[in-house]
């Protein structure tokens, strides 16, 4: 029998709270990019030039955004407006360029939607920003409406700074960029980026899932949605669920993920309702089977809680939703048999426990993890 570890380390969100999912370990880049491919451009819209473009829809705020809209109160909403009144230089945007010129804002949000809810909260549908707190200008209670013309023309004609990173950048490029911008003294995830320049119904749609109470039961609500890593566990669902697992091939694991999420963008009412229902009845049998040690490593039958393991959770939720309504009953009424083969599977198979552990997109450890699980299944249900 191996070791058992002393310690799994979690993810952290921005305020150092553990997110209660499992860290992976990440392999480097194989490849060094070509500088002659990044393409960023220095644009210095005013900020009207911004609201006229959030009202037509030529920015993408993506309003449900890890860094979402209502983080700031309306205390350090209000000092961003005077800091605009003094003209004070506010910190540089990122933005990423997509299809008929959109915008897709990635560190500003909550200083773009802060502008608006001020100056044209129609725009964004929010609330009128009524100013408070201030600490040099002496218009606590005012609106836009209510400051001077040469002031709402002061901020108007004010000039921002973003940094728009081209359209014919590559994908993997833009991605990795974006990862080393430090929001807030954070770098974005994976999943935040993915949100972020991948608009869609996508995005609602792993949301939802996200929220549902089977998946909450399911992970004993253990998961917190502040660095969206609940979201990023519903595509690895549905990212291995669409597809099989011979057809497996993907030496970028982050680009299999966020083909997962277009084609989520592209499926019919029909095709999500059918990925949904499958996800849920998966997160009832996972609950079922495993109680409160679903999708956890567990070295021995009386090992403390350990976080989630996102490569465990796809590998057996793709599995019991593959299986008959009566391989399910099958499995939950032997659910003993099922939870002691996987402690067996991590103390004694090595190569299963790297296979969760470490380069878990790698094709063979993927193909690994899904057979082991799919054969401890196989093993319950024909015993």
């Amino acid at each position: 029998m191996r070791p058992v570890p002393n310690d799994v380390l979690s993810e952290y969100d921005s305020t150092g709270a553990s997110t209660g999912v499992e860290l992976e370990v990440i392999e480097a880049i194989d490849e060094p990019f070509d500088p002659e491919q990044i393409d960023v451009v220095t644009r210095t819209p005013t900020v009207d030039l911004m609201l006229s473009r959030i009202r037509t829809k030529m920015i993408d705020l993506a309003p449900d955004f890890q860094r979402r809209a209502d983080i700031w109160n309306q205390k350090h909403q209000s000092r961003l407006i005077e800091s605009l009144l003094l003209r004070i230089p506010l910190p540089t945007l990122y933005a990423s360029e997509g299809d008929g010129d959109v915008w897709a804002i990635v560190d500003g949000i909550q200083r773009l939607t802060t502008i608006g809810r001020f100056m044209d909260p129609h725009s964004i549908g929010r609330d009128r920003l009524t100013l408070q707190g201030l600490e040099y200008l002496d218009y606590n209670g005012c609106t836009f409406d209510d400051l001077p013309g040469r002031l709402q023309l002061r901020l108007r004609e004010t000039e921002l700074v973003v940094h728009l990173i081209r359209r014919d950048t590559p994908e993997a490029v833009k991605f990795n960029i974006f990862a080393r911008i430090n929001t807030g003294g954070l770098p974005l995830s994976r999943q935040e980026l993915r949100h972020a320049l991948i608009p869609g119904p996508a995005r609602s749609v792993l949301g939802e899932l996200a929220d549902s109470p089977p998946f909450l039961r399911a992970t004993d609500k253990s998961v917190n949605p502040e660095r969206m890593a609940d979201r990023e566990m519903v595509l690895r669902f549905i990212a291995f669920w669409s597809i099989s697992l011979e057809t497996y091939s993907h030496a970028d694991f982050d680009h299999f993920l966020r083909e997962a999420m277009r084609s989520i963008n592209k499926m019919t009412h029909q095709e999500v309702w059918g990925v949904q229902r499958q996800f849920i009845r998966a997160m009832e049998a996972a609950h079922a089977v495993f109680g409160p040690y679903a999708f956890r490593k567990r070295y021995r039958e009386n090992d403390r809680r350990f976080p989630i393991n996102k490569a465990l959770f796809e590998a057996v939720t793709v599995n019991l939703a593959r299986r008959s309504d009566e391989e399910l009953d099958l499995l939950t009424a032997r659910c003993d048999m099922v939870q002691t083969g996987l402690v067996d599977l991590l103390a004694d198979d090595p190569e299963f426990e790297r296979s969760i552990s470490q380069g878990t997109g790698d094709i063979g450890k993927v193909r690994r993890r899904f057979g082991s699980v799919k054969n401890l299944f196989d093993g319950v249900v024909n015993a």
